[in-house]
């Protein structure tokens, strides 16, 4: 395995054997990460239905995602593209497929903003242009496209803004906080947008102006899965009026060869501790159990869940 992560030292504890007597992990990203705060909320929601999870966390999905499809971990969360790509080798994953991977929930939209100071001259995404931005993300290939979705639906490119290279999201948070930069690009609900929030005296969420068919397409031209997704005024740091974002779908992902029946008990717990989630991370709110069985491009369900879902009555 070329990747060297954290969540490595752990593999030998969460081989599986019965769900009644499992420790099982959930890779996540880094403290202050939305899929931190994600992974931990579904972690509780199956400890609390009784299967022993703990989160691991690594930089990004593109890390951890080959570690659960080789069996090291038996879960991970993660938006769906990612994991898509992953399993066909598309994009930054140069061929290389992820076979393994089985997709076990689908969860709530993971809403994503370009955030600046509120105190600053720069009120819309076209008004980034020429400003000094995260870029690079080296050890995290999502957030390249997804930033060229974003700028796209203002008529932009990366190359109309100063790039400052950044390893993640949240070492761009960091940048931003320093003053590096004007503005940098994280998940609505964050603990990090929060620390932002709280450092700099405010941010402003910058919103989809024209959240036009056109737009949306423009967008899917560079993250396929892409929606729009509107906010009220308040409902998140630096959502200062009704708006609309740019989201994706995310989901909890497994291996192939996780017993059925783990999946089933981690499927099940997702579905009926949405509260236990909720007063984890609040944003978590929005998941609804009754999506949990959406489109998932082409990617395929556990059959572990689909015994899960058939038993709830899903579709």
């Amino acid at each position: 395995m070329r990747h060297t992560i954290a969540i490595a030292a752990v593999a030998a504890t969460v081989l599986a054997t019965s769900a009644s007597a499992q420790n099982v992990g959930i890779a996540t990203s880094n403290p202050g990460s939305l899929f931190h705060n994600i992974g931990t909320a579904v972690a509780n929601a199956a400890n609390q239905a009784g299967l022993n999870t703990t989160i691991q966390p690594a930089t990004s999905p593109n890390q951890y995602i080959p570690f659960v499809n080789s069996g090291g971990i038996e879960f991970g969360v993660s938006n769906l593209q990612e994991v898509d790509y992953a399993i066909s080798g598309a994009e930054w994953w140069n061929g290389v497929t992820n076979p393994n991977l089985r997709i076990v929930a689908n969860l709530q939209p993971l809403i994503e903003a370009i955030f600046v100071r509120a105190d600053s001259d720069i009120m819309s995404v076209a008004d980034l242009k020429g400003q000094r931005m995260t870029d690079g993300y080296t050890a995290q290939n999502t957030i390249l496209p997804q930033l060229s979705a974003i700028y796209a639906t203002a008529g932009l490119t990366r190359n109309d803004v100063e790039q400052v290279s950044v390893a993640s999201v949240v070492a761009g948070a960091d940048a931003f906080m320093a003053g590096d930069v004007a503005g940098f690009i994280f998940a609505q609900g964050a603990g990090k947008v929060r620390e932002a929030d709280a450092s700099v005296g405010g941010l402003r969420a910058l919103g989809i102006d024209d959240p036009s068919d056109a737009n949306l397409a423009a967008a899917r031209e560079h993250w396929p899965t892409a929606s729009f997704v509107a906010m009220t005024a308040g409902s998140a740091p630096g959502v200062t009026e009704d708006t609309t974002y740019i989201a994706f779908p995310q989901v909890v992902f497994t291996n192939a060869d996780v017993p059925d029946e783990v999946v089933y008990q981690m499927a099940k717990a997702i579905y009926e501790q949405a509260a236990v989630m909720t007063e984890t991370f609040a944003p978590m709110a929005e998941f609804n159990p009754e999506d949990m069985m959406g489109d998932i491009g082409n990617a395929e369900f556990h059959p572990g869940a689909l015994k899960f879902f058939a038993e709830a009555g899903l579709q």
